[in-house]
This record gives structure tokens, sequence and C-alpha cells, in this order.
């Protein structure tokens, strides 16, 4: 069973999510052999992007089923920027005065380590991006010095920190500002850590931003009719 989700605040109205990888520094370091063969030869230059489309939303307490095969999900948990008013090519200084506050978000996908292709299949199953509600702006709050921890049962078994974002916040929408308008409502996720937990059907997974707060959602396997 997935929670409606459809508004950030009273007046701003969910948009597109668009998820982005490679933007951890492990990931890059992990990969870098693979990047010096071809078709690419180098590292990406500019955000690798892709989009978490409407059948995926889901709220905080979410139940989100997974095939049987093969019965295991990958969270990627990360923070969300909510974009508060059109932004197209904007500058450091300004970047985030375009962000109206922060969600949590499970990013969930089945097993996979291709970057070179959509992973459609494995990301963008009904119900896999359960959000949390937004958070407004606080101040002492600093996404790119957060921290974030994932619990699956009630047992820690993650963390990471935003501090080894290739792109920190500002810089990620400075460049995705360059080639594309992001609008009013949509989300721009700051990107998976290198080592993202897995979770399998009956768990129950809790995200935690200190300072910030916390998504909570679970697991199921999917039956089919």
């Amino acid at each position: 069973m997935q929670a409606q989700y459809s508004f950030l605040s009273k007046d701003l109205r969910l948009g597109t999510v668009y998820g982005t990888l490679l933007n951890d520094r492990a990931t890059i370091e992990r990969l870098a052999s693979q990047f010096d063969s071809p078709p690419y030869r180098a590292a990406p230059k500019a955000p690798v992007l892709y989009i978490k489309p409407r059948n995926t939303f889901a709220g905080d307490g979410s139940v989100v089923s997974i095939p049987s095969d093969p019965a295991l999900v990958r969270v990627d948990a990360t923070l969300g920027l909510v974009i508060g008013r059109n932004a197209t090519r904007v500058s450091v200084s300004e970047a985030m005065t375009f962000v109206a506050g922060f969600i949590i978000v499970s990013d969930l996908t089945l097993p996979h380590e291709n970057y070179y292709r959509p992973a459609i299949v494995q990301r963008n199953r009904d119900g896999f991006c359960p959000m949390s509600r937004m958070f407004a702006l606080t101040e002492g709050f600093s996404p790119d010095q957060a921290s974030l921890s994932v619990s699956v049962n009630d047992q820690p078994v993650y963390e990471r920190s935003f501090a080894t974002l290739i792109r920190p916040a500002a810089q990620l929408i400075v460049d995705v500002t360059e080639f594309m308008t992001l609008t009013a409502g949509d989300v721009l996720l700051l990107g998976p850590g290198e080592g993202s937990p897995n979770a399998r059907p009956g768990d129950r997974i809790t995200i935690t931003v200190p300072n910030l707060g916390q998504l909570n959602h679970s697991v199921a396997e999917e039956v089919l009719a």
C-alpha cells in the first residue's frame, strides 16, 4: 500500500523528481578504471541525471512491494532539494535561494551496476520513491555538511556524510540549470552514497538526517494478480 504524495506544502505541488548518479567521491574512485574504457574513456563531465516518475512517488509510512525475484532492493537513501521558484542558469552565490526546503528520500532500486543505460526496470517501479514531508530551511542546517543514517528493523546498517559530494548542493543546481530549467516543485536529489544497504520483504526502513527529520517505510513481497 502506498501513501498518497502530491503536495510538498499547501502552496507547492510536487513536480518532477530528478535523481543524480556518480556524485559521491568513493563511487567515482571505485569506478575509475571503468571510465577509462570504451565507449566513454573518461568520467562524466556533466551531472548524470534520471527521473523518478510519478508512479514511483510514495509518502512516509508506505509499504513498497518488490518482486519475489530477486526479493531484494537497494536503499539509495539521500536528501532532496525542493525547488521553490523556477531556476535557469543560476550562479553559485544565488543557487540556494531557489531552494524552498528539503525532503528525505528512499530512492529504491533493484540491484544493478549499469551506469551507461537508463535503469528504468530497476528504478522506476511503483512506489520506488518514498519521500518524507518537506522540511523548511533552518538556520545552521547545511545539506553539504549533513549526515544520514539508515536502520533496518531498528538496527543501524548504514551511515553517510554529504561532505563527500562531488557537486555540493549549490554547485549541483548550477550545473543542472546550465542546460535545463528546474521548475517550482521539482526535487533534485543529491544522489546515493557508496555502499547503500539492501532490504528484503518484511523489513522496516528508517532514514534519519540529524537536525532535520526521518522517513519511515517498509518493504513487502509483490503479490501478482
